[in-house]
């Protein structure tokens, strides 16, 4: 089977927030966040039909529309959506996700595949994942073959994973070729429970994406009133551990942003690592953050208090 030779930019734009629908977020809004991306760098960009039912795509479509289809990569997710222009818990919802719907069938894989090409604007995707599929092990093989039959059509290039979960993901890569896997929130300050499956996936030849390095919000800055945790309250024990990384990181003059973006950077077997900023000023920020200067210190410093460290001692982040 014919394996993705892609070139993967370091740093990448993860569009999740970018799709929240108005009045939270308009249109112009987003599409000024995608723009400035581009303006500064950017050349990967990871989007869902899932975010905003498929308003992140539209919205990145306009943005990238200007640029050569070579200059950048692109990817996008298959498997899951929720209804158009609607957030993971909208007006009438009793749960979070509660409208989410997922179908895994080759038929819907071809769909949400010409579906998605069309709001991008494009003919191709680079890359394309498996979503969210923790629960659709079996089913979702359906969607590998009709992806790999798409690869050989020239519609899609490298076929990926996508979850916020260890465990589905390790035992899809253990039941049928992947080119990629896309792990939110599992290779952090906070939560380094991907580094075994992150290794396996090098020794395999599987592109590593991370995605949520802030863990939705709690390592973006601190303190904070009301810190966000996988997407809810952070709790007392997740506070408290926050509270001495970033004590530790203001004892070494670095930012809490700096030290956990770059914490990721640093590990050579991840090979693109997402940020997901909901602004202008937010993307500038991640990317200074990106660039700040950390001593040598500091890395022995956080393995003595308990953070995983790649090697005991992480390097510079690598240029994006």
């Amino acid at each position: 089977m014919k394996r993705s030779t892609l070139r993967w930019p370091r740093l990448g734009l993860g569009c999740a927030t970018l799709g929240t629908p108005p009045p939270a977020l308009d249109d112009d809004v987003a599409e000024a966040v995608m723009r400035a991306a581009i303006e500064r760098g950017i050349r990967y960009f990871d989007v869902a039909p899932l975010y905003g039912g498929g308003l992140a795509e539209e919205r990145l479509g306009r943005a990238l529309e200007s640029l050569p289809r070579d200059s950048y990569v692109l990817s996008t997710k298959t498997g899951v959506t929720r209804p158009y222009a609607r957030s993971a818990q909208p007006p009438g919802a009793t749960a979070r996700r509660q409208f989410d719907r997922w179908d895994f069938s080759p038929a819907a894989t071809r769909v949400s595949i010409q579906t998605s090409l069309g709001r991008l604007r494009t003919e191709r995707l680079d890359v394309v994942h498996l979503h969210d599929a923790e629960n659709h092990l079996d089913t979702c093989l359906e969607a590998h073959a009709e992806l790999a039959r798409m690869r050989d059509e020239g519609i899609v290039g490298a076929i990926g994973i996508g979850s916020n979960l260890v465990a589905p993901v390790q035992r899809l890569v253990d039941r049928a070729p992947f080119d990629a896997v896309l792990l939110a929130g599992r290779y952090t300050l906070l939560d380094a429970t991907g580094r075994e499956l992150i290794a396996t996936a090098r020794s395999r030849g599987i592109a590593v994406v991370a995605g949520g390095v802030f863990n939705s919000g709690v390592l973006a800055t601190w303190p904070q009133a009301q810190p966000m945790y996988g997407y809810v309250a952070a709790d007392r024990a997740i506070v408290e551990r926050t509270a001495r990384i970033a004590g530790i990181c203001a004892a070494h003059d670095v930012p809490l942003a700096a030290a956990a973006l770059q914490y990721v950077l640093a590990n050579p077997a991840i090979t693109t690592v997402l940020i997901g900023p909901a602004s202008v000023a937010e993307l500038d920020a991640n990317l200074a953050a990106a660039d700040y200067p950390i001593p040598a210190a500091l890395w022995p410093a956080l393995a003595r208090d308990g953070v995983v460290v790649h090697g005991q001692g992480a390097p510079a982040a690598q240029p994006h």
